[in-house]
C-alpha cells in the first residue's frame, strides 16, 4: 500500500508541477509585450480588411449601376425594368465576392492554411453538390428568369398563391411582396407557371347598370359624350374609352358595359374613377341608377281572414 501511495504522490505532484508550470507561462505570455503588440497589428489588420472590403462593396455598387445607366440610354439600351433588376442582382453578386475574399484574407491574418481550406471547401462542395439539386435548380431558374426577361422587380406578378409587386430578383429566390403587404419568398426552382401584368397595357372593365324605366338610347348616348371628353385626370388612359352596347339584361337593370385601355396595372384607378364620375354625371342628366326597392302590402282583418270562416259566419 506504501509503494501505491508513493505513487500516487508522486503523480499528484507531477501533475501540480504542470499546471502552475502552465499557469506561468500563461502569466508570461499575458504580460509580454511581444504578445500585445501582435494582438494588436492583428486586430488592425483586421479593422482595415473589414473598411476595404465595406469601401469596395460601395465602390462597386457605384460603378455597376453607372454602367447600366449608360448603357440604357445607348444604343444597345436594356428596358428600364430589366435594368432595376440587373442593378439588384450584380450588386448582390458584388457584395458576395468581396466579403468572401475578405473572409480569406482574415484567416489569412490567423496564419490559416487558406489553400488547404479551399481544397478542403471543394472537396465536400462536391459531395453536398449531388445532394443539393434543389440549390443548383433554383440557381439556373434565376439566371434564365433574369436574361430571358420573364419579369422584373417592380413587375406585377402572379405565380401559383403569390400575387403582387416583385421586390428583388436573386439568383436562388425570388421576394413579391403583396398588395396588403405580406412578402412572399419564393425559390427560383418553384416559378412554374408565371403571370405578368405589367408587360402590356391593362384593360378597365366599368359595367354600368341603368333602370329599365330609363331611356336606354338616351343613357348610349350621353355616356358616349362623356367618354369622348374625358376630364384631365385620366391621363393614365392610353385612348379613348369604348362603349361595348348593353352587356346583361338583369332582374331590375340593363348593364352597359365600358372598357378602357390603360398603362399597365393602372387599370384599377381607372375604373374607380369613371364609376364614380359616370355615377355623378348621369345623375346630373337624370338617368336613374337601380336600387334594391322593397314593396309593402298592408291587409286589413277583415281580408286575413280565410274564406271558409267568411262563408261560415255567412
Amino acid at each position: 500500500m506504501s509503494e501505491v501511495a508513493e505513487k500516487a504522490a508522486e503523480t499528484a505532484k507531477a501533475e501540480t508541477e504542470e499546471t502552475l508550470n502552465l499557469i506561468a507561462d500563461i502569466r508570461e505570455l499575458l504580460v509580454s509585450e511581444d504578445t500585445w503588440i501582435f494582438l494588436g497589428i492583428i486586430a488592425l489588420k483586421v479593422l482595415l480588411i473589414v473598411l476595404i472590403s465595406v469601401i469596395a462593396v460601395k465602390i462597386l455598387r457605384t460603378i455597376v449601376r453607372r454602367v447600366l445607366a449608360i448603357q440604357l440610354k445607348g444604343p444597345l439600351h436594356t428596358t428600364d425594368r430589366r435594368q432595376r433588376t440587373l442593378v439588384k442582382l450584380l450588386e448582390n453578386v458584388v457584395a458576395y465576392v468581396v466579403y468572401f475574399a475578405a473572409i480569406l484574407a482574415i484567416l489569412s491574418t490567423f496564419q490559416v492554411d487558406t489553400a488547404g481550406l479551399l481544397a478542403g471547401a471543394g472537396v465536400v462542395g462536391l459531395a453536398v453538390g449531388f445532394g443539393a439539386q434543389s440549390l443548383v435548380k433554383d440557381i439556373i431558374t434565376g439566371f434564365f428568369i433574369i436574361f430571358e426577361d420573364q419579369f422584373s422587380v417592380g413587375d406585377f406578378v402572379r405565380a401559383g398563391t403569390a400575387e403582387g409587386t416583385v421586390e428583388e430578383i436573386g439568383l436562388r429566390t425570388t421576394k413579391i411582396k403583396a398588395f396588403t403587404g405580406e412578402l412572399f419568398i419564393l425559390p427560383n426552382g418553384s416559378i412554374v407557371d408565371i403571370t405578368n401584368f405589367s408587360v402590356n397595357n391593362s384593360i378597365a372593365v366599368v359595367d354600368i347598370s341603368i333602370a329599365y324605366e330609363s331611356d336606354i338610347a338616351k343613357a348610349e348616348k350621353l355616356i358616349q359624350g362623356f367618354l369622348e371628353n374625358l376630364p384631365e385626370n385620366y391621363d393614365k388612359v392610353v385612348k379613348p374609352p369604348e362603349l361595348l352596347g348593353v352587356q346583361m339584361l338583369g332582374a331590375s337593370e340593363v348593364v352597359l358595359r365600358v372598357t378602357a385601355e390603360t398603362l399597365p396595372m393602372e387599370h384599377f384607378a381607372v375604373s374607380r374613377n369613371l364609376r364614380r364620375d359616370l355615377k355623378i354625371f348621369l345623375d346630373s342628366h337624370g338617368i336613374e341608377i337601380p336600387y334594391p326597392r322593397m314593396v309593402t302590402i298592408q291587409r286589413s282583418p277583415e281580408d286575413s281572414e280565410s274564406p271558409k270562416e267568411q262563408q261560415e259566419e255567412e
